[in-house]
């Protein structure tokens, strides 16, 4: 792609030009770090490493959880046109050893458990490890000029289908991504958002807003206290939120109305219509928007609450799918066989592994297209359906439609339907739940067994999505 104008660095120091002394993160204690002494702990950052020896394109694995100091980090890595590393948390310990193989990082960044890590890995006591500023160093600016074809970060996919596969982002493609979400959520200078995705953050730094880091271990979703998350927003006058549908639950849970809010961002997983509805009465005045997207292509289709209509929530109950909204302009969407394939500049071109796009890759019409493993219909206004994960169907059903309709019935909390080889298993859990109803209601869709579970296994990542081979193990 060449040159670019800017990357993402260059537009945080920007907006360090023109707010210095605005927030631009504020800890879950109640720190606030402003854009100044961001930039000036990033550059001491970047002198640090470079004297440790990291300069352009060498890769950086970062071991550090949502913090000042990893961003600190990141933009460090990037002003010195360095490589940064992200493992796969979701994928535990084995999906770290397997990153650590397939890229062979240079050095580690790391702190906390990430000590920890390297004594139990030999791998990792191998790297470098990056030392954090002392106090007493001073920076200087600066900021390497490379090609925005040049690898800037690294992640990694979940790894719940198979083993994580590797993904480059470039400088340019990190601007792409920035500019696609930021037509999506329109950021304003003023905007304080608490942010629980941690690529948004980096966003918001390009954007000159300010982000809250939620209180409480964001790796575990579902047991973050609710009562202390609406605390910061009332406290640091958050008016919007940026997090996965299991964060939004926790917030929304039980709340009193938080007038203030003006817009609520979530993705990641499922955004399943039961969960909109809390967070509408959560935040009565705020725009809900559900971003659907995946490690590879993100974003890829937006729903916003206001747009959904009576025959649209009335065919979500009845078994139609889940309604993940218009594709946006900028992608292009093709139904294969009911999966979803995906083209554009801000989809993966392929990854670390090539034997990865074997499977994944095609080219069709001139383009390179990528297969999700999401089943998926569009209906006559073009909107995207979503029916769940290809595989996981069961006789001609698909998880997500059953599952939506069944996330509708009364009392119902969770569902996840399981494929059997001649009928389909539906586990529900809830609270006061008649399995006789349940059951006839379930025999609408088609060959269905429900069985009642006090919870329903979910994803390690999100919390989110059901873990079907968890479920699959309970009920055998």
């Amino acid at each position: 792609m060449g040159w670019p104008a800017l990357n993402l660095v260059e537009l945080f120091l920007k907006q360090v030009e023109t707010r210095p002394n605005a927030a631009a993160i504020i800890t879950p204690k109640g720190r606030v770090v402003t854009y100044a002494q961001l930039a000036k702990s990033s550059a001491t950052r970047a002198l640090i490493y470079q004297q440790a020896g990291i300069g352009a394109g060498d890769v950086v694995l970062i071991a550090r959880g949502i913090s000042v100091e990893l961003y600190e980090t990141l933009l460090a890595i990037f002003r010195l046109g360095a490589v940064a590393m992200f493992p796969e948390p979701a994928a535990g310990l084995k999906g770290l050893r397997l990153a650590v193989e397939a890229v062979r990082p240079k050095a580690v960044a790391t702190a906390g458990i990430g000590h920890v890590l390297r004594l139990l890995f030999p791998e990792l006591r191998q790297l470098k490890s990056l030392p954090d500023p002392t106090g007493s160093e001073v920076g200087r600016e600066i900021l390497a000029h490379l090609p925005g074809d040049a690898p800037a970060l690294i992640t990694f996919t979940s790894g719940s289908t198979g083993r994580p596969k590797g993904i480059v982002r470039t400088s340019d493609f990190l601007m792409l991504q920035h500019t696609l979400l930021e037509k999506l959520r329109l950021t304003k200078p003023e905007d304080v958002d608490l942010i629980s995705l941690p690529v948004f953050i980096l966003s918001n730094l390009a954007a000159g807003a300010a982000s809250v880091i939620p209180v409480g271990k964001l790796t575990r979703p579902a047991k973050l206290d609710g009562a202390r998350l609406r605390a910061q927003i009332l406290e640091h006058r958050v008016n919007r939120i940026v997090a996965p549908p299991a964060v939004c639950a926790q917030i929304a849970a039980g709340a009193a109305p938080m007038d203030q809010l003006e817009a609520v961002f979530t993705g990641g997983g499922p955004v399943f219509p039961n969960l909109l509805h809390v967070i509408a009465r959560a935040a009565p005045e705020a725009a809900v928007h559900a971003v659907y997207g995946s490690t590879e292509a993100e974003p890829i289709a937006h729903l916003e609450l206001k747009g959904i209509g009576p025959a649209d929530w009335e065919a979500m109950a009845s078994g139609a799918g889940l309604l993940a909204g218009q594709p946006i302009p900028e992608i292009d969407v093709d139904i294969r066989d009911h999966e979803v394939f995906v083209a554009g500049e801000h989809v993966n071109r392929g990854y670390l592994d090539p034997g990865d796009d074997k499977s994944t890759k095609s080219f069709n019409g001139g383009k390179l297209w990528h297969r999700t493993g999401d089943a998926a219909r569009l209906d006559e206004h073009g909107r995207l359906w979503l029916l769940g994960r290809r595989e996981a169907a069961s006789g001609g059903l698909f998880p997500f439609a059953v599952e939506t309709a069944a996330l509708s019935w009364p009392g119902v909390r969770q569902a996840a339907l399981l494929a059997g080889d001649a009928r389909a298993k539906l586990a529900l859990a809830g609270d006061g739940l008649d399995q006789s109803a349940l059951q006839r209601r379930a025999a609408q869709l088609g060959p269905i067994d429900v069985v009642l579970l006090a919870e329903v296994p979910m994803d390690k990542r999100h919390n989110s999505k059901a873990d079907y081979a968890r479920l699959k193990k309970m009920l055998a």
